[in-house]
């Protein structure tokens, strides 16, 4: 009975000391607007903490737009430095982006990688009505005449979207400077136009873009893994298998302020590992096609100061830095 009693008050306290480490009014910024890959993201993250548990009080998702990711990076780092309850949303074109500088004097190094939570993949689309069925047709017109074609993407020139471009317009033998490309605030907005008939192709997470392809809006003529994905992506070929050896897997996950105590990362960092170890949020993550990735914080670090490097003379390779 005693052993009974000790182990319900081991119980009550240790739910205690859980409640008391979640941070208050937790928060995930999403640094564009509503609709594309980093609100996917902060959603993404709020459906799973809510459904396993993890998170008692009910995350909101706020928009933070400008510089693609450059806006949010910089309130973070110098304004919210030590919000133990604000996680920010990045990817693969956040990493390309502090490569070339474009997040003004903050490096890699002024954040606190949290969670990496789900690999993406960069995909070329147009319309359902657009005269291009592959990648072939599309590049054979940009060869003819490469102002004929309108490529849109959330980013401007440098940044991952264009960048995918840019590397089939090089293995296709085009210059990717004499590409026609319109910069947006985020992936949300370039699908719009292009759905509105306002560009004609778009660079993209495989994910910002899949709802409209099943709603028969789109057609997806690459997408750049290294194989074809599983299931209800089995049917849209691989930039690879069209000829152009391109592949961009694109991570998505979250950091937080420099300044925020290791007590609080740390209770994020614990939260993460739990959903990331459960297989109702591998479910979750695969109907946002996402594909898994298990990457926290300092195994996320490693990560992403060698990517930065990688994107550094990739970038180097366009141009784009010295």
């Amino acid at each position: 009975m005693k052993l009974s009693r000790i182990a319900a008050l081991s119980s009550c306290l240790l739910l205690s000391t859980q409640l008391m480490a979640e941070p208050k009014r937790p928060e995930c910024i999403a640094p564009a607007k509503p609709g594309g890959g980093f609100d996917l993201t902060c959603k993404l993250a709020q459906s799973g903490l809510k459904d396993e548990g993890l998170l008692e009080s009910p995350m909101r998702v706020t928009y933070m737009p400008g510089g693609v990711g450059a806006v949010a990076y910089n309130a973070v780092v110098a304004q919210r430095a030590d919000e133990p309850g604000t996680i920010t949303a990045f990817s693969s074109g956040s990493l390309l982006n502090l490569a070339q500088g474009k997040f003004g004097r903050y490096d890699e190094t002024a954040v606190r990688w949290l969670a990496g939570i789900g690999t993406d993949y960069g995909a070329i689309s147009v319309r359902a009505d657009a005269p291009y069925q592959n990648l072939d047709e599309l590049i054979a017109a940009v060869k003819k005449d490469p102002a004929s074609v309108v490529f849109g993407a959330g980013a401007t020139i440098g940044g991952q979207d264009w960048m995918q471009t840019a590397l089939i317009a090089r293995a296709a033998g085009v210059d990717p400077k004499k590409l026609r490309y319109v910069a947006f605030e985020g992936g949300g907005e370039t699908l719009t136009a292009m759905l509105g008939g306002h560009v004609q192709v778009t660079s993209s997470g495989l994910g910002e873009v899949t709802p409209q392809l099943e709603a028969g809006k789109i057609r997806i003529l690459a997408v750049l893994s290294d194989e074809r994905l599983p299931g209800k992506l089995a049917e849209i070929p691989t930039a690879k298998e069209q000829g152009y050896d391109i592949t961009w897997p694109v991570i998505r996950g979250f950091y937080m302020g420099p300044k925020v105590s290791d007590e609080d990362f740390n209770w994020w960092k614990g939260q993460f590992d739990k959903l990331l170890a459960d297989e109702d949020f591998d479910r979750l993550r695969t109907e946002r096609d996402l594909f898994p990735l298990t990457l926290t914080g300092d195994e996320l670090t490693a990560f992403v100061n060698k990517q930065v490097q990688d994107y550094k003379a990739l970038a180097a390779e366009f141009g784009l830095v010295k």
